[in-house]
């Protein structure tokens, strides 16, 4: 009887000990990436869509992988901060990340292309530099670099202003303007503003402070950040923007070559599908820009195509220049991006 007894004990301490490595061995088989961006958490699909889109992109890769992979998501720079996301992810100590891919052109100067001053001039002509020879090279670049694209995104933006609406380049004089990147900076420089970088979540305490007079950023950042609290006015990009900016959903190669060749069709097929709603998000935000800033008390204008052309003649005796002679074939690139209409 012992021994049936000590039989029946070892047997049952046998399974729960099987149970147990079985369990463990399933949450090491589960693989966990972070993503971390700087715009404030949504709620629902209520807020900054870019927040949003990176929660959908979560939520579907775990479903489509059965939970093979998970995706966590730190909002608000939380993680890592800004202007540091870049460097992280070509190093591998950040996964994943929605960014302004311009942030990262004092490494890697051949992104500066993505926000080169009246270079795309609405949200079809961007995706097609997927599918065009820009495109291509864009990501060859990157891949070098250490850094996929996931999800295409491009986002149109306005000025804003702690005094007067800024549309033509005369309105810009002597102003301390903040334009994103270095191609933006030197547009705003030749119409005799006094650009200062700073990250779009750092726009509103420099406008607060005085250290801003006024700033070009997305239409979704000029909501999201709350800059109608300290703006008189705003140019939306509802007809004409000088200012489009690629910001992908990007993954480090690092984390990409973590996974299975499973999980890597799945990260690429949920990214592409999420391309419509990013489209959709950003259109959505250009005409909510008006109303948000009207309804605060703002003077709100537009930009029409004499305007916008006096902008892109100083943008290519300023910008287009620097960045045909002094970026890594600088002019082959500007060429290839122009050749898409």
């Amino acid at each position: 009887m012992k021994s049936c007894a000590r039989s029946l004990v070892l047997s049952v301490f046998a399974g729960i000990l099987a149970l147990g490595l079985s369990a463990t061995s399933q949450a090491q088989d589960v693989k966990v990436l972070k993503l971390s961006h700087q715009f404030p958490a949504s709620s629902g699909d209520d807020g900054d869509f870019r927040d949003i889109l990176a929660r959908k992109f979560a939520k579907q890769v775990e479903e489509k992988t059965g939970g093979s992979l998970k995706i966590e998501i730190y909002p608000s720079s939380s993680l890592v901060k800004t202007m540091s996301q870049f460097g992280a992810l070509r190093k591998g100590t950040l996964d994943m990340s929605v960014l302004p891919l311009a942030y990262g052109s004092g490494e890697v100067p051949e992104v500066g292309l993505t926000l080169m001053p009246a270079l795309v001039q609405s949200y079809d002509q961007g995706l097609r530099w997927k599918t065009a020879p820009i495109g291509a090279e864009l990501e060859k670049i990157l891949d070098a670099k250490g850094i996929k694209i996931v999800t295409w995104v491009w986002q149109a933006g306005g000025t804003v202003s702690r005094d007067k609406p800024i549309v033509n380049p005369d309105d810009a004089k002597g102003l301390k303007i903040r334009g994103g990147d270095k191609t933006m900076d030197l547009m705003l420089q030749g119409a005799g503003g006094s650009p200062t970088n700073v990250s779009s979540s750092e726009i509103y305490s420099a406008m607060s402070s005085g250290v801003l007079d006024a700033a070009v950023t997305s239409s979704t950042s000029l909501i999201s950040f709350r800059l109608y609290e300290v703006s008189k006015a705003v140019t939306t990009a509802r007809n004409k923007s000088f200012w489009f900016m690629f910001e992908p959903l990007l993954i480090s190669k690092a984390s990409w070559d973590t996974l299975t060749p499973a999980q890597q069709k799945v990260v690429m097929e949920v990214g592409a599908s999420l391309e419509p709603f990013a489209v959709e998000g950003a259109k959505k935000d250009d005409k909510l820009l008006a109303e948000v800033y009207a309804k605060a008390g703002a003077k709100v204008v537009d930009m029409d195509q004499a305007a916008f052309d006096k902008w892109l003649a100083i943008a290519k005796a300023t910008s287009y220049k620097n960045f045909a002679e002094n970026v890594p074939n600088g002019k082959q690139l500007l060429d290839m991006a122009l050749s898409v209409k």
